[in-house]
């Protein structure tokens, strides 16, 4: 059994909401700049993924703002576009039919830290009684739970950027496992000076100081990645529920899932991201051929990139299917990364086109990717490969395609502005 997406929600330093995000990508309009959040010009790397514009007030009662990291401020926001999105009416589900998976990478970074300053500064007493849980990694999944009184089997992900694809993965578990449905996905944010510190000890940001330029996966120049926040929440249905409750859309099926993890630094065997692709590709029931793009990892650091290359030629041969990096434009979200490539890619399945990469970014020839230019290509999409890693050896696949009835599937010209999609049969 697989599992419909009836709602999506993306919060991303491009776009603030599903169709804002998505137009901004086809336009190419990047979100990297230069950090403001705070004074970054004593770190070496100053550029990031910034959501900016965004008002927490306006969208959540003042109540949580006291208690809440803006990484699950982001998250309830997301949370609640993808639930309105699927348009889930009351009643349709009890409560204890309805669950939450979500990854989070990095916890509230920063509003522990400022807890910290108030302890190191004023004393135990000045510190909120909130940091007891707002730093949790699990914040998020229990404050999307409580918000919308979602009582069914939760859990929480951790496994740096592969955990938002894994988030998707034990979601759809989940559903098979007789909830019928689960708000799922994954949402970072960690651009506080100790966040960023601790992002900088990777030693793979970008140290580039031109934004068009900072950020190159695949690319000769390519020196790093540049971090970002946001990310992705999904509302995944079991598809006998949602046809029973009358979902008017159905955006695709998480068709496939695997995850691997890699062999020790200086092990002779290879790294576990092919075999997570392979493995993905089997549970899914698809060959390679089948598949119409790949959402890269994109690491933009020139060994993994050569890894991840060396994937993707292994399964498809050199050039052999379409990759997309629009990651490239935004920045890393970590957690949320996975989840904004399998809502890009299931809006490429809808719309019939393919992303672009950042407008400097050029593949290497010695990479054999066919990496989607700077401008978005026409295509026909029905079977998408979205790959995640994160440090220390996570990798993660997911493969989404379309519901062979929907309608949008097999028109690849379709109008991207009509606001309806297909319904469900």
């Amino acid at each position: 059994m697989s599992a419909y997406v009836t709602g999506m929600g993306v919060l991303a330093p491009n776009g603030a909401g599903l169709e804002q995000f998505w137009q901004a990508t086809l336009d190419g309009r990047a979100g990297i700049r230069e950090l403001t959040r705070f004074d970054a010009s004593r770190y070496p790397s100053r550029l990031a993924g910034q959501v900016e514009g965004f008002d927490p007030a306006a969208h959540l009662p003042g109540r949580l703002l006291p208690q809440t990291d803006v990484s699950t401020r982001f998250a309830l926001v997301a949370a609640d576009w993808a639930l309105a999105d699927a348009k889930i009416e009351a009643g349709a589900f009890t409560d204890y039919e309805m669950g939450v998976v979500t990854s989070n990478a990095s916890g509230g970074f920063e509003f522990t830290h400022r807890e910290f300053h108030k302890l190191w500064s004023r004393g135990p007493r000045s510190v909120s009684v909130y940091e007891s849980f707002a730093w949790f990694y699990a914040v998020n999944t229990g404050q999307i739970s409580i918000r919308n009184e979602l009582r069914g089997p939760s859990s929480a992900l951790v496994a740096e950027q592969a955990g938002g694809l894994d988030a998707l993965g034990h979601a759809r578990r989940t559903v098979r496992a007789g909830t019928p449905v689960v708000v799922t996905g994954g949402v970072d944010s960690a651009l506080d000076p100790w966040g960023w510190v601790a992002q900088l000890a990777s030693g793979r940001v970008s140290r580039a100081t031109d934004p068009a330029r900072a950020y190159l996966p695949f690319d000769d120049s390519a020196r790093g990645y540049v971090p970002g926040e946001g990310g992705a929440i999904l509302v995944v249905e079991d598809p006998a529920a949602a046809r029973a409750r009358g979902a008017h859309r159905v955006y695709g099926e998480i068709a496939g899932y695997a995850s691997t993890f890699d062999p020790p630094p200086g092990s002779p065997r290879p790294p576990g991201l092919a075999r997570a692709a392979r493995l993905a590709l089997a549970d899914a029931g698809v060959q390679p051929g089948e598949v119409d793009v790949v959402f890269a990892d994109a690491a933009g650091v020139p060994e993994l990139d050569l890894a991840e290359a060396a994937a993707v030629t292994g399964l498809f041969g050199p050039h052999g299917v379409p990759v997309a990096a629009p990651k490239a434009l935004f920045g890393r979200l970590y957690s949320g990364g996975g989840p904004v490539d399998v809502a890009t890619a299931l809006l490429s399945i809808r719309d019939g086109v393919i992303p672009p990469t950042a407008a400097a970014a050029r593949a290497a020839e010695r990479y054999g990717v066919d990496l989607v230019g700077p401008a978005p290509r026409p295509a026909r999409v029905t079977t998408a490969l979205v790959l995640a890693r994160g440090k220390w050896g996570f990798n993660s696949a997911v493969v989404v395609r379309a519901v062979p009835t929907a309608p949008a599937t097999t028109a690849p010209t379709r109008d991207r502005t009509r606001p309806d999609q297909e319904e469900l049969t």
